[in-house]
């Protein structure tokens, strides 16, 4: 087994636990009652996966919600900001020992990113609001590979190619870290050494598993 020399996260499920009952909750609230058809916790459907592609800008993805929900006379702006609430409610408040571990391997290990994600999600975690340490997550990596940015979302080959291609890591060298079982498999098709972050794992797991892999006891 090659040595690891780099770490990929995967985002929700890993970083940031999620909820999706409270994010359904909240979309429904502003009148979305089909939002179970579109949301899932490793990934979405319709034209909410259109959104984390990349194939709709925001103002796309708020357009096709007040189409579905038939609002014509409102405060689009307000009405824009509960979208944004609902998929926010999507993710837990971040424990900061997580965000610690990660800047903790630095010393030893590059890290990266990789997630099914969309401009909403991120505008929040690329702003100073992220923490309570005012850091933004793009801190706390070398590098962050997003679903919509790359065009493409896991598990389809494609976003394991340009991953790989972009920054230029050896996938035998690298530990990905995902909570779905679907996209670890994917990964370690590439080579990747893999991890399934399930709902009893922690970081101490993922501490052990990479002293494990580096020999120590």
């Amino acid at each position: 087994m090659a040595t690891i020399k780099n770490v990929l996260f995967d985002f929700g499920g890993v970083i940031v636990d999620l909820d999706r009952e409270a994010a359904i909750g909240q979309f429904k609230k502003i009148g979305l009652d089909s939002v179970e058809e579109y949301l899932d916790p490793y990934r979405q459907r319709g034209f909410f996966s259109e959104f984390e592609r990349g194939h709709i800008n925001t103002e796309q993805f708020y357009d096709n919600v007040r189409e579905l929900v038939r609002k014509d006379v409102f405060d689009k702006d307000l009405f824009d900001k509960e979208i944004d609430r609902g998929w926010l409610a999507f993710l837990k408040p971040i424990d900061p020992a997580r965000l610690q571990f990660i800047l903790d391997l630095h010393g030893s290990y590059r890290t990266y990113l990789l997630s099914n994600t969309n401009p909403i999600v991120m505008r929040w975690a690329d702003s100073s609001d992220f923490t309570p340490a005012r850091l933004p997550l793009r801190s706390y990596f070398n590098d962050l590979y997003l679903s919509y940015e790359l065009g493409c979302l896991k598990p389809e080959p494609e976003i394991f190619r340009k991953f790989i291609e972009l920054s230029g890591v050896t996938p035998e060298e690298t530990l990905y870290i995902d909570d779905s079982a679907e996209n670890i498999e994917a990964g370690a098709s590439f080579g990747f050494q893999t991890m399934l972050y399930g709902s009893n794992s922690s970081f101490e797991d993922i501490r052990r598993e990479l002293e494990l892999a580096s020999g120590k006891p």
